[in-house]
């Protein structure tokens, strides 16, 4: 490794040392353009943080046929012509400054079937959403801090393990000598399906430790019927008798934090490997064609960014074997599948029971936000819900107060959404009181290494893809 000067380590931030205790959950609005020009709409911006829901014809509310108009407030609302890059510089440019100093953070987009989510979240030909951008900007950060590939090696206690140069080194001749599907390679050319997504041409970077080194590690699943799917996990193909995907444990380290059983995290070392990894298991992902949506999400998708700081050896040259010296932490991207009502879907057979199982777990999310702010508000302490549902299990460490949340409502100003809209209009309300609260005996750091005590949660599934 390539000697460096030393310069004085930062402080890490203590336990309890927070001036702020509590970070309200912030959400964000942005309407999509309108798909034809003469759509009537029903959504229109007022300014910089409010919306305005109007009736549209042949919605009649109230038996005199007045029509409502409703506002809605946000931290900051993004208009049809906002960029791919404005939206990142204001949402998700400090989430990734708080991963590379060891805080965690959590961004979901949420919003009606074909009202941009995914465009928001991945993008599309020339312009790249915020997960290419927020990978871009670490990779920008940490560049020629990286370790060497598999000094980190991530284990199944949902921590990280070190070894020494020498060992890594081995590991790297072996793998190199056995060509790894699950390890994306430098050298192949990038794939043109998404070139174009991740060359955002903007140069954002952030400050890093220089007397530390990093390493990148990637896992990306699926949760659909309330299971959870690793799309990185490898299956033999068998057009004979196809293998069963095997569902995922959600399982508790001896931290307390959730993460998921067995799931594949890959090692990688650029934006152009990362992304890879991304569009591969993106394939994977269930979509399908409905009454609303050409190519519908059929689950919500979660993108896991974990970066692992370790420091170098007193002489530059080594990272340090101690693994209680290891700070982790993680930046998770949901993009959610959208919710809809049935009955303008026409949804059938597989089609209506994944409705019912995608509305059943956002239903899940709102209670749980809604439990939140009535415990904060009335100081009440009631239980609140994250077991009822796969996706609020996963994610209730963030809402008990290890990261910050952020959330994008994406809406369609369309009239034919306009109650669909009023539903996720509503639920943002909710959801921007709610006040996450740090607990006071815990720094605001990523994961702590971990340990060998793990609670599993639920039981083995198999369903047939």
């Amino acid at each position: 490794m390539t000697r460096r000067t030393k310069t004085p380590r930062k402080p890490v931030g203590k336990k309890g040392s927070q001036t702020s205790l509590k970070d309200p959950v912030g959400v964000y609005c942005r309407v999509r353009p309108l798909s034809f020009p003469d759509q009537e709409c029903c959504i229109e911006v007022i300014n910089s943080t409010t919306v305005q829901l109007h009736t549209p014809e042949g919605y009649r509310l109230n038996r005199n046929g007045d029509y409502k108009e409703t506002q809605y407030s946000f931290k900051q609302v993004f208009g049809t012509h906002t960029t791919q890059k404005e939206l990142f510089d204001v949402v998700a440019n400090h989430l990734v400054d708080d991963l590379i100093h060891g805080k965690n953070g959590l961004l979901f987009t949420y919003g009606v079937t074909g009202s941009g989510k995914t465009h928001t979240m991945t993008g599309s030909p020339g312009e790249g959403g915020l997960l290419p951008r927020c990978l871009d900007m670490i990779f920008n950060s940490i560049g020629s801090f990286q370790a060497k590939r598999y000094v980190f090696k991530s284990n199944d206690r949902n921590s990280m393990d070190i070894q020494c140069e020498v060992d890594a080194l081995l590991e790297r001749q072996k793998r190199e000598a056995i060509p790894n599907p699950k390890t994306p390679s430098s050298k192949r050319q990038i794939d043109p399906e998404f070139a174009d997504m991740i060359n955002v041409q903007e140069f954002c970077k952030a400050e890093v430790d220089e007397d530390s080194v990093y390493g990148v590690f990637v896992s990306y699943i699926e949760i659909y019927n309330n299971y959870i799917y690793d799309l990185l996990e490898e299956v033999p193909f068998d057009p004979i008798k196809p293998k069963p995907l095997q569902s995922k444990l959600l399982r508790e380290d001896k931290n307390h934090n959730m993460y998921v059983a067995g799931c594949t995290e890959v090692e990688v070392k650029s934006t152009e490997e990362a992304f890879e990894v991304f569009w591969k298991g993106q394939k994977k992902r269930r979509i399908a064609n409905t009454h609303l949506n050409r190519e519908s999400s059929r689950s919500h998708s979660v993108f896991n960014i974990k970066l692992v700081q370790a420091p170098l050896d007193a002489d530059g040259d080594n990272v340090l074997q101690e693994k209680e010296q290891i700070t982790i932490s993680q930046l998770s991207l949901v993009d959610l599948a959208g919710s809809e009502r049935t009955n303008r879907t026409k949804a059938e057979g597989n089609r209506l029971r994944e409705a019912g199982n995608i509305n059943q777990s956002l239903m899940t999310l709102r209670t749980c936000m809604e439990v939140l702010r009535e415990n904060q508000m009335y100081g009440t302490n009631k239980m609140v819900p994250y077991r009822d549902s796969k996706l609020t299990h996963l994610f209730k460490n963030y809402f008990d107060g290890e990261g910050k949340v952020r959330m994008i409502v994406c809406v369609n100003p369309k009239a034919e959404d306009y109650e669909e809209s009023m539903q996720v209009m509503r639920f943002a309300e909710v959801t921007q009181e709610v006040e996450v609260a740090r607990p006071v005996d815990k720094a605001i750091c990523g994961l702590t290494p971990g340990g060998d005590t793990e609670t599993t949660f639920g039981q083995v599934q198999l369903e047939m893809v």
